[in-house]
């Protein structure tokens, strides 16, 4: 029951906060941080619980609960946690801390139904992590939404109204057709196979016809592409990024943006290889005119969000070149990247909301000569920039040579054009160090240092960096299991018949009453 009680941790402690933020703002700030801690130490310890190797290897879930939600329909609360999600889990709960962390002053109207709509957000985030279940998937996929649109249009900047609909109108077209995809393959696989269920573990092995596979495919690729986001489905982002107030903008950069990677690596490769396959070259040139493109454009920023917000399009493209690599090193690579960008990007906006709390400005042009004042920002902010752009001996450089490495393996002359964005980046980094923090100070304007709560918020970004840079092993051997059992061989629809057990031997046990129905379950009576 660990990973059912994570998703209701968050839950409960953001109601609990809504209701008793009306007693003391400070005690709905403590409730969402102490949730999120607790979560964090159930995660932790499943990770010490399952973390030799040949013990993740033996088994296909560390975690799994598989509760009968609507069985007339195949739709279970199934829930598991592999190294792949073990991780990103581990990620959400560290980075949800440093949002509260980060809003612990900012935040100062409707305090309580802040923290409501946070924790769900993260809730959301945590279940799309976990969901073994595609009803389910698409349940937690839509829970994100909603508090994330009211976090951007109720706390954000000048202009939050239309971010806001921007983000909606995007993610909730894209989650539409995502949700059609999902309803088309619960139909076929159940004439298929004589079952209805949305079981995770059935469309991983349901054949498909190939424009069939297409077709549903190109459903669950615009929801994960949106979300990434991938040139040029990335416009929701940039104006999402600069109108969210802190917390909103780092849980954007270091978590939303992860649920479209994830979405590839479950999804997309195991359900439809032989698709992918066809779609790689394709999904290697958007993910370099991403890189390229994001890098271009955060130079040519004048608003010190905005910037940071092109850097994160330019590092999401490494993972479109790594999934569509279809080589383990790259995907390898791919994971450690949704990791680093996690936290460096991250860091980075909470940095910017610094800055923008106390000048209440953003614009760049205004800023000058600031390391005088705050030196402790200064020393900060040059590390995050250099762990962006690459500097070896931190996590950001594992990742990017694990995808060049394993890119160049497939196409050369897409791992060399990708490489050239390392340029890229070490020119938008160091520019934006010296309009920032370098050169003569403006008139009036006096920067203030971090604060103690500051300083150790990216202090502890700053040992997750290095140690993740010196020590990749603590991701690479947690998540190899299963990107080791991705297979990527055309099945035939012969194969995929001769491999398929029987319905009583795979089905929950919870379900194998559904084995009775032989037809579309909405047509059976009671």
């Amino acid at each position: 029951m660990e990973l059912l009680w994570i998703i209701i941790l968050l839950m409960a402690g953001g109601l609990l906060s809504w209701f008793l933020a009306g007693q003391h703002e400070k005690v709905s700030r403590w409730i969402s941080l102490g949730s999120l801690m607790a979560g964090l130490v159930i995660t932790l310890s499943i990770w010490i619980s399952a973390a030799s190797p040949v013990d993740m290897q033996a088994r296909e879930w560390i975690r799994e609960i598989n509760i009968a939600w609507i069985p007339r329909f195949g739709i279970n609360l199934r829930l598991g946690m592999d190294g792949l999600s073990l991780i990103l889990v581990m990620l959400t709960m560290f980075l949800g801390i440093i949002s509260i962390a980060a809003s612990w002053k900012e935040i100062n109207k409707r305090v309580g139904f802040f923290h409501f709509n946070l924790l769900w957000v993260l809730a959301g985030i945590t279940g799309v992590f976990l969901s073994l279940d595609l009803f389910l998937f698409y349940f937690f996929w839509e829970v994100m939404l909603v508090p994330m649109y009211f976090i951007i249009a109720i706390w954000g900047h000048e202009n939050r109204i239309r971010a806001a609909y921007k983000f909606f109108i995007f993610t909730q077209a894209g989650g539409l057709l995502m949700f059609i995809a999902i309803l088309a393959l619960y139909f076929i696989n159940g004439d298929y196979t004589g079952v209805y269920t949305f079981d995770y573990s059935y469309f991983n092995e349901t054949f498909l016809q190939s424009a069939t596979a297409r077709w549903i495919m190109g459903g669950f690729l615009a929801a994960f592409l949106v979300k990434l986001p991938a040139v040029p489905l990335h416009n929701w982002l940039p104006d999402a990024h600069t109108q969210a107030p802190t917390a909103g903008s780092v849980i954007l950069a270091g978590l939303l943006l992860k649920t479209g990677a994830y979405g590839l690596y479950r999804f997309i490769i195991p359900v439809f290889p032989e698709v992918s396959l066809i779609f790689a070259p394709a999904g290697m040139i958007l993910g370099v005119i991403g890189i390229l493109y994001g890098a271009k454009l955060a130079f040519a920023q004048t608003d010190l969000k905005r910037m940071i917000a092109y850097t994160s399009i330019s590092h999401m493209g490494f993972i479109l070149v790594a999934v569509f690599s279809f080589n383990e090193l790259a995907l390898q690579g791919g994971v450690m990247q949704m990791v680093a960008h996690g936290l460096s990007t991250g860091a980075l906006f909470m940095i910017a909301g610094s800055i923008q709390e106390k000048l209440h400005t953003r614009d760049i042009r205004e800023m000058g000569g600031f390391w005088e004042t705050a030196p402790r920002m200064g020393g900060l902010t040059m590390v995050f920039l250099l762990a962006s752009l690459g500097l070896p001996g931190m996590a950001n450089f594992i990742a990017e040579f694990l995808i060049l490495l394993g890119a160049f393996k497939v196409n050369a002359v897409i791992s060399v054009i990708a490489a050239l964005a390392l340029i890229a980046s070490a020119i938008y980094a160091l520019y934006l160090m010296q309009k920032v923090f370098l050169g003569s100070i403006p008139e009036k304007i006096r920067l203030s240092d971090f604060s103690l709560r500051e300083t150790i918020m990216a202090f502890a970004m700053v040992i997750l960096l290095f140690w993740l840079g010196l020590f990749p092993g603590t991701v690479l051997q947690t998540t190899e299991p299963y990107l080791k059992n991705i297979h990527y061989k055309t099945r035939s629809k012969e194969d995929s018949r001769e491999k398929r057990k029987p319905a009583h031997s795979i089905l929950p046990e919870q379900v194998r009453v559904e084995q009775t129905y032989h037809s579309n379950p909405l047509q059976n009576k009671e």
